[in-house]
């Protein structure tokens, strides 16, 4: 699993067991950003976004891309170091502390599983009005949601390299159905088309029309569409080049996002009414279709929709599972889930029992109204789940060079300013949102707290039950050379 036969206290990890050398950068690109599930993001917080940005979304998601590109290229320096699909677990443990280590890991699977389940809230209908049909049947759902996720699950299964050439056709479509709307709703907006609102200049401000827009408001919204670009260094053991590629695959994908958020949001925003916009913001992207070309494109919409969450519910099940493959390759979680096929050379164990958890979540979630409620307010955290590992792997590329961040002027901004810098923004989002959910009541922070409390729990399984040697090794430091990037 790892680049090279690591020692623990006298045991010797297995080497390398994924297929090595399967999928390229391009690839391992798409991945990260099915895992963002951008046009599902996009329809998810469009109407949000424009309402506390005052229409200033476009400058608020830019300024967001910036310390997530720190961030990415933190992971990109980390996998040079040492890539294996274990990723922030293992980089964490070993350059600051393993307990720590082990819970970055757990903050990772849980908000990769949280993330997954709560596509089935936009899976069901966009599925169902690409044919036309508005029903609101729970069990119809939950067929959708069921018959996507075996679907998905197979493919992971097989193998790495048919999971991605999916997820490249899916995304040539969804891509080409989003951007060529946004493409039609700005000429829209540049036309004074009825029924539009015209841009202005507070859209090209971080407070928005009036300066009436919310900073700390937009920014935790970008924060959400964002996460998930990290899902191309988890399959970094399979990807050519694995040192190199997977880190640039998530630059590529950050920066790539970015355009997508930014133009995408700032050209549908203005497509219908600001009241239009806020009174369907449940079913906001196929209504602006609607509103542009009627129901037909509405349904082409929906379509683009449903293949977001149909991409991310497989990268879903893949990025998961390797995590939970990395993770038990060390004993702390049980031994059964790091075992590789011979046939398909996948983590068969982990993909199954994550695939059949995201389906078990699933048929509660749509099938029990009391756990709804609550299982909304564990959604409502996910961003944070997500910034507090982005966090900490920032703090880890400090620690792991701590010592070549002063030898030159360049690394002392690459590799110490910078990620603390974006560590802070991510911890002041954090602090930010935690006050909000704060002052609405404490469901949410009940919840963040039930995922930590969890995370502690299988800490003390994996310390005390399993054994694991991974609990005792020693911090590490990069030396003053850098790694190959082979």
């Amino acid at each position: 699993m790892t680049d090279s036969s690591l020692t623990l206290q006298g045991e010797q990890l297995a080497p390398t067991r994924l297929e090595p050398n399967a999928i390229g950068v391009a690839q391992d690109t798409v991945i990260g950003m099915a895992s963002s599930a951008p046009a599902a993001s996009i329809a998810l917080t469009l109407a949000l976004i424009a309402g506390v940005t005052a229409y200033g979304s476009g400058l608020i998601i830019l300024v967001t891309a910036i310390p997530m590109l720190v961030i990415a290229n933190a992971y990109r320096r980390l996998n040079l170091w040492n890539a294996n699909c274990g990723a922030s677990f293992e980089w964490v443990g070993r350059a600051i502390n393993p307990y720590l280590g082990f819970l970055t890991g757990w903050l990772m699977i849980a908000a990769y599983i949280i993330a997954t389940v709560s596509g089935v809230e936009v899976l069901g209908p966009s599925v169902l009005a690409v044919f036309g049909n508005t029903s609101s049947n729970s069990w119809g759902y939950v067929a959708i949601g069921t018959g996507v996720a075996v679907i998905m699950l197979v493919i992971a299964v097989v193998g790495i390299k048919i999971t991605a050439r999916s997820q490249v056709a899916m995304a040539v479509v969804e891509y080409g159905i989003l951007l060529g709307i946004s493409a039609w709703a700005l000429v829209a907006v540049l036309g004074h088309q009825a029924g539009t609102f015209h841009i202005t200049s507070g859209w090209f401000s971080l407070t928005g029309i009036g300066g009436k827009g919310s900073m700390v408001g937009g920014f935790l919204a970008a924060v959400f569409m964002f996460t998930g670009w990290d899902g191309t260094v988890y399959v970094n053991e399979e990807t050519r080049r694995r040192r190199a590629n997977p880190g640039r695959a998530a630059l590529m994908a950050v920066a790539l996002l970015a355009i997508i958020y930014t133009f995408c949001t700032f050209s549908l925003q203005g497509a219908v009414s600001p009241s239009a916009l806020q009174k369907n913001s449940g079913s906001a992207l196929v209504f602006i279709a609607q509103s542009l070309g009627g129901g037909s494109w509405a349904k082409v919409m929906a379509l683009a929709l449903a293949l977001s969450v149909i991409a991310t519910t497989g990268t879903g099940i893949v990025l998961t599972s390797r995590l939970v493959y990395g993770m038990a390759s060390y004993r702390v979680l049980p031994e059964f889930l790091g075992n590789v096929s011979r046939r398909y050379a996948t983590p068969v164990w982990a993909s199954i029992i994550v695939g059949f958890l995201i389906i078990a979540l699933t048929w509660v979630y749509l099938l029990t109204s009391s756990v709804q409620a609550a299982f909304d307010y564990v959604v409502d955290v996910t961003g944070i789940l997500f910034a507090v590992f982005y966090v900490l792997t920032a703090l880890a590329t400090i620690a792991y060079y701590r010592v070549r961040i002063f030898s030159s002027a360049r690394d002392w901004i690459m590799l110490g300013l910078l990620p603390l810098a974006a560590a802070g923004f991510l911890i002041w989002m954090v602090v930010q949102d935690l006050r909000t959910a704060g002052s609405a009541g404490t469901p949410e922070l009940i919840s963040l707290g039930g995922v930590v409390a969890a995370g502690l729990l299988l800490l003390v399984v994996a310390r005390f039950v399993l054994r694991s040697s991974f609990f005792g090794i020693r911090r590490e430091k990069a030396g003053r050379t850098e790694p190959a990037e082979s």
